[in-house]
């Protein structure tokens, strides 16, 4: 284990060893060099552990919620108090640069902050009955156990958001990290250990733990009915394996899924705010993020300007090692993601496109480390190969002449995740966010696809798959509807006023 990683281990009183033992050796995509170990979990494991979590939730629904929302807060605190620690672990793991490791800590921090408020809030409905002496009320009960998929790109993150909802709202939870990403998942699960225990007895065993290995062990963890929800967040793939699967059985699925997210760049748009936006949705966490910036549809009258301003961007983006300060980008996570860039590239060029940039970078340096200059492709149209996604640094860029073709060019990809115009005419703007606009969960004007906030709804339409993870209202996917009606009248009336005498 580096010593860099031992040292950010002992600032957050973690045992370095806890992360050095194991079945399962984890590389840092920074240099491929072997950042720890992990043990993976047997089916035996796994059961035991979803037992546990059964129970534990049969416990914790009937603690009330402010309650559990104080549980939430002190995993905060942890948080918090171990931010800078935990980033760094995040950036020498997945390889994001460090900024953004402390920034996706940071969502966890908002995302507690948000539940704590939240579990005061749980709120149903009074609805009036058509029944004299009746009161008919709506309610939103704890679901059941929560089984949490994440992907290697944001490898802590995305737990919070489900994680810091499902315990405010009466549940226990179950983590799959990607076996890419194990030792953030260890390192957070032992904040949470430590909240608990400052939580004290109301905490049960089991409310919270991860599950480590390959395909075969999130299958068990999906396959099983005590497991109430299933919140998988990665490919479309992945989606279309366990959305049916999970349906087949009854239970509730919310997926996160890929996204094709275009911006489009009006006649009228702010360049100067347009660039630094589109740079750094496209290039940020080397282009790996489920909101990254793949297309960029821009006026024909602008083009030019926007591409030249572009190049001249990219050509200043500092690419190395991202644990280092003034790092823009870090590498790819992996051999496996460069050749599917590479691929990518290739197909761009076979539909006629110009490839500036995509190579690999800094081999000389890092062998094992597989770092590449971000890739700008200037298409005549949109082709095939613009609209699939590719979990890389790859910027394709097209041509429209007016707002209907631009709406068109945008909404025709099965993805239908994050959305955006810079543009200063009003018009376009509201025409952009209304229902014959973009047809993507987030739709922005004049900021770009990525970098969310908690404080909204995160999803997406179509293969994205649907669901909603983090704020508004997301929290009654973590619930169940009941509808009460009580009759306290001395009557026994029938809805619909139909008759039904005994006598």
């Amino acid at each position: 284990m580096q010593d860099r990683i031992v040292d950010i281990l002992k600032s957050m009183d973690m045992d370095p060893a806890d992360f050095s033992q194991g079945n399962l050796d984890v590389f840092s995509p920074i240099d491929g060099s072997l950042l720890g170990k992990a043990t993976m979990d047997t089916a035996e494991t796994v059961d035991a552990k979803i037992t546990a979590a059964d129970g534990a939730f049969k416990k914790w629904r009937t603690v009330p919620a402010p309650r559990r929302g104080e549980l939430v807060r002190l995993l905060g605190e942890e948080l918090r108090t171990h931010k800078d620690a935990l980033g760094a672990l995040v950036t020498a793991e997945c390889g994001k640069i460090l900024e953004e490791g402390k920034g996706e800590v940071q969502e966890m921090i908002d995302i507690c902050e948000f539940a704590v408020g939240l579990s005061r809030q749980l709120h149903g409905l009074t609805i009036a009955s058509e029944r004299p002496g009746h009161h008919m009320r709506e309610y939103w009960q704890p679901l059941g156990p929560v089984g949490i998929i994440s992907a290697f790109n944001f490898p802590v993150a995305v737990w919070s958001w489900n994680a810091a909802l499902a315990l405010a709202c009466g549940d226990s939870i179950l983590w799959k990290p990607s076996e890419k990403t194990p030792l953030t998942a260890i390192a957070c699960q032992k904040l949470f250990e430590r909240a608990a225990a400052k939580f004290g007895a109301d905490a049960p065993e089991g409310l919270s733990d991860i599950i480590i290995g390959m395909r075969d062990i999130g299958e068990r963890m999906v396959d099983d009915h005590r497991m109430a929800l299933i919140s998988a967040t990665g490919s479309t793939r992945m989606g279309r394996e366990v959305g049916p699967r999970v349906a087949q059985r009854f239970g509730k699925c919310l997926l996160e899924l890929g996204g094709n997210n275009a911006i489009i760049v009006a006649p009228s748009a702010d360049l100067d705010m347009a660039i630094p936006g589109i740079v750094f949705g496209a290039v940020g966490t080397c282009g790996q993020r489920c909101t990254s910036t793949r297309r960029i549809i821009a006026h024909e009258s602008i083009y030019d300007t926007l591409v030249a301003k572009l190049k001249k961007a990219y050509g200043s983006i500092r690419i190395g090692d991202p644990l280092e300060a003034g790092t823009l980008v870090g590498p790819l996570i992996d051999e496996d993601s460069f050749n599917t860039m590479q691929r990518a590239l290739e197909a761009a060029r076979g539909e006629g496109g110009t490839v500036t940039g995509g190579e690999r970078t800094l081999e000389d340096k890092y062998a094992d480390g597989y770092y590449v200059n971000p890739a700008i492709v200037e298409l005549p149209e949109q082709t095939a190969s613009m609209r699939e996604e590719t979990f890389a640094p790859i910027l394709y860029i097209v041509k429209y002449s007016d707002f209907d073709e631009a709406m068109a060019i945008q909404n025709d990809v099965p993805q239908g995740l994050s959305s955006a115009i810079f543009t200063t005419d009003v018009r376009e703007a509201e025409s952009f966010i209304s229902s014959a606009g973009s047809d993507c969960g987030i739709a922005n004007v004049n900021i770009g696809t990525s970098g969310a906030e908690i404080g909204g709804a995160f999803g997406g339409e179509k293969e994205t798959g649907g669901g909603r993870e983090s704020g508004s209202d997301a929290w009654r996917a973590y619930m169940r509807r009941q509808t009460s009606t009580v009759n306290y009248s001395r009557e026994l009336p029938l809805a619909q006023g139909i008759k039904f005498d005994l006598d």
